[in-house]
């Protein structure tokens, strides 16, 4: 990975090349970003970067033996820990760790523009069946045995971690006292869509970069990059909001499951149509899994937002399609001061319950029936 590859972040990459000429390269970086930004993509292009043999003031040289190596994700010095889930290869928890799943995160990465996606899409190429991701104890067991090798290339042994968010605390521990007491030349690149998760002490002890979400300008160039013909892709640009995953699935026509069900439970709880949430939605909710149930709900909010812009006449801001659009329009004519912060703070709730691993259907019915008195229901 190239920084030419990555879109947008032009003033982060100056920041990072500048380190890396100054010698002042931080052994332990968090890279942080919004869900379906660039931040994994730079990560990587600053690994290429720091161990190409010829770098220039912009980017690596993408031509020697250790560009090539990154460019296949083979990179000797370059180790994955990511989270992973029980399927039907790994069915023990003590085996189900990140070098067991490497082949397919190479393939993931490479060939299912798997730099822009988030957990969930991860969770389902592996065939994880909707369950939890989790980086678990044994990856720091992992952790030392790779760093416990000199070197190959007299580079930088670089660790890579995807979503620490989701490590579970015996791990976190284990990664804290090695980010302590690094080995020489070991460099820890963290990425993240939600710091707040990570505990205190790792924050505290990694250099903290923020990687903006794409312009639409950028976004655009990405797009058309892609094959993807100027018109088209600059409604999609507008769309996404920096988001480069959602600007792919729009590009391609491929619906949002969370979004159709939304409209359609949404229009049952207006009509107080209990007995079809309970018996329908509510079975297609469970169905999502936890991280597309998060998805639902961070629709909602969206929807929430962009409906109370276009009750008080700011169409112009608001970035929805079509189809949505002409939804938020119609859900923003039963919304009133008093049960828009109600609806916000019942869907908050609703996420939070979500998160640490409540019910679904208790979680979602309970839900509906809030949101269908919140509409006098």
């Amino acid at each position: 990975m190239l920084f030419a590859q990555v879109p947008g972040a032009s003033d982060v990459k100056k920041i990072l090349i500048h380190a890396a000429q100054q010698n002042k390269v931080a052994h332990a970086q968090l890279f942080i970003g919004k869900e379906g930004g660039v931040q994994l993509a730079l990560a990587l292009a600053y690994a290429t970067y720091l161990n190409c043999e010829n770098p220039s003031d912009e980017d690596a040289c993408g031509e020697c033996r250790s560009c090539r190596n990154a460019e296949k994700l083979m990179y000797p010095d370059l180790h994955f820990v990511v989270p992973t889930v029980l399927t039907k290869k790994v069915t023990k928890r003590e085996d189900a760790t990140s070098e067991k799943f490497l082949p397919e995160w190479r393939t993931f990465l490479k060939e299912e523009n798997g730099l822009y996606k988030n957990v969930a899409d991860w969770v389902d190429y592996i065939g994880g069946e909707n369950k939890q991701a989790l980086i678990t104890r044994q990856e720091s067991r992992q952790i030392v045995k790779a760093l416990s090798v000199k070197a190959h290339q007299n580079g930088f042994k670089i660790v890579l971690v995807w979503m620490p968010e989701l490590m579970q605390a015996p791990a976190a521990n284990a990664v804290l006292k090695i980010l302590e007491e690094p080995p020489a030349k070991t460099l820890f690149f963290m990425v993240t869509n939600d710091p707040e998760k990570l505990i205190v002490t790792i924050l505290s002890r990694t250099q903290k970069i923020y990687v903006p979400s794409p312009s639409d300008q950028d976004a655009l160039a990405f797009l058309t990059q892609q094959g993807i013909e100027e018109e088209k892709a600059k409604r999609v640009a507008f769309l996404s909001d920096g988001n480069i995953r959602e600007a792919l699935r729009i590009a391609a026509d491929v619906p949002d499951q969370s979004e159709d069900l939304f409209k359609s439970w949404m229009r049952a709880c207006f009509k107080s149509n209990y007995t079809e949430i309970i018996t329908k939605w509510s079975e297609e909710f469970n169905k999502l899994g936890k991280e597309g149930q998060k998805s639902f709900f961070k629709f909602g909010l969206t929807l929430l937002r962009e409906a109370m812009l276009i009750k008080n006449e700011a169409d112009n801001v608001v970035r929805l399609d079509e189809e949505a659009h002409n939804f938020a329009k119609n859900f923003s004519t039963v919304l009133t001061d008093k049960n828009l912060p109600a609806l916000v703070n019942h869907f908050n709730d609703a996420f939070y319950f979500i998160e640490r691993n409540g019910n679904p259907k208790i979680i979602f019915v309970s839900l509906s029936i809030k949101v269908g008195k919140a509409f006098g229901r």
